[in-house]
């Protein structure tokens, strides 16, 4: 027991440490291309706001961090599908697989889709509509591999194929993930570091932008040349502590990761989880905004629950997560997912 403590203590000076790390003011904040990378897929790391980013595994890690796709509960492989209840009735589908590869490593693709539903064309003489609509359509798909170099390190890469598409106009790009994940042996202590979209920088074009001008030698179609935006590229790092209690009956996880974000403000996230018997999850996180205005941010903390049961030789998951939006123009983010275990 005072190992555990004693991990415990160390666990919470690092996330201490973490949290006093400040990386300056941001200049570009809302200028990323591709903003939709940073909204969270699934409702386990989305009720621990990655906080879990050193612990955490299966399928549910593409997005986290890869590293963890290298460790699967399940003999062959996982299925796992996510619905989000985003803000302005904006909603987002997440679905996803995984296989193993034998000794190998783990093989994972996934795609995201971002639907806002139907929206007016307006022009300069139409500004309120001119009756007809379009559906913008934001699609990322990933390829993720991991393989567990040793008994304690584990490695993980993905490449997103990233694509926008507004009315006429639409930006593609290409971004790549990369985690590492130390486990401690039996102590229960974890460390991971993952970097998230680094990639291309992305650029609007297509018929949309074409404009007709009239200068003295008659009527010109040019098209506009839009800026290239860079994507929101993130450097995390983080640290957890699993211990178990009344042999393993009830287990815990205690996390903290520090985000440092090159178009957002800088993060430290502090989130626990509680499970019976691995079947029964109860989660909540926190995060402190590191830029001095936290409390005028959009997200408040989460929270979640899961279960998981085995059937035959399939495990069923299901697992919910409440975001908090402290806007009170939104409604609070709700994550529903489905974990299948093969």
């Amino acid at each position: 027991m005072a190992v555990k403590f004693k991990n415990i203590t160390i666990l919470l000076i690092l996330i201490l440490i973490s949290g006093t790390v400040y990386s300056g003011p941001r200049k570009k904040l809302g200028l990323s291309a591709a903003p939709e990378l940073l909204i969270p897929v699934g409702s386990v790391g989305t009720a621990l706001q990655g906080s879990n980013l050193a612990s955490t595994e299966g399928i549910d890690a593409m997005y986290w961090n890869p590293a963890g796709l290298s460790t699967l509960s399940s003999d062959r492989g996982e299925f796992m599908f996510s619905h989000n209840q985003y803000i302005a009735d904006i909603k987002i589908e997440y679905l996803a697989g995984v296989v193993k590869l034998g000794n190998i490593g783990n093989l994972g693709v996934g795609i995201k889709a971002m639907n806002f539903g139907e929206e007016l064309v307006t022009t300069v003489n139409y500004p309120e509509g001119d009756g007809s609509t379009f559906k913008p359509l934001f699609l990322t798909a990933n390829l993720s591999f991991a393989r567990a170099m040793t008994d304690k390190i584990h490695f993980g890469a993905t490449l997103k194929l990233i694509n926008q598409n507004i009315a006429e106009v639409s930006a593609t790009g290409y971004a790549f993930d990369f985690g590492l994940q130390y486990i401690g042996g039996k102590t229960g202590l974890r460390f991971g570091i993952a970097i998230k979209n680094l990639g291309t920088s992305m650029k609007f074009n297509g018929s949309g932008l074409d404009r007709t001008y009239t200068d003295p030698n008659g009527q010109v179609a040019r098209r506009v040349n839009l800026a290239e935006f860079d994507l929101p590229t993130n450097l995390e790092i983080g640290v957890s502590y699993n211990f178990g209690l009344d042999k393993g009956k009830h287990n815990f996880m205690i996390g903290g990761t520090f985000m440092n974000g090159s178009f957002n403000s800088d993060e430290a996230r502090l989130g626990l989880e509680y499970n019976f018997n691995k079947i029964i999850y109860l989660r909540g996180a926190y995060v402190n905004y590191l830029d001095g205005v936290s409390g005028d941010n959009l997200w408040g903390p989460t929270f979640g629950v899961g279960l998981r049961y085995p059937f035959g030789a399939i495990n069923v998951g299901l697992d919910y997560a409440y975001k908090v939006v402290n806007e009170s123009a939104f409604n609070s983010n709700q994550y529903f997912t489905l974990h299948v275990g093969f």
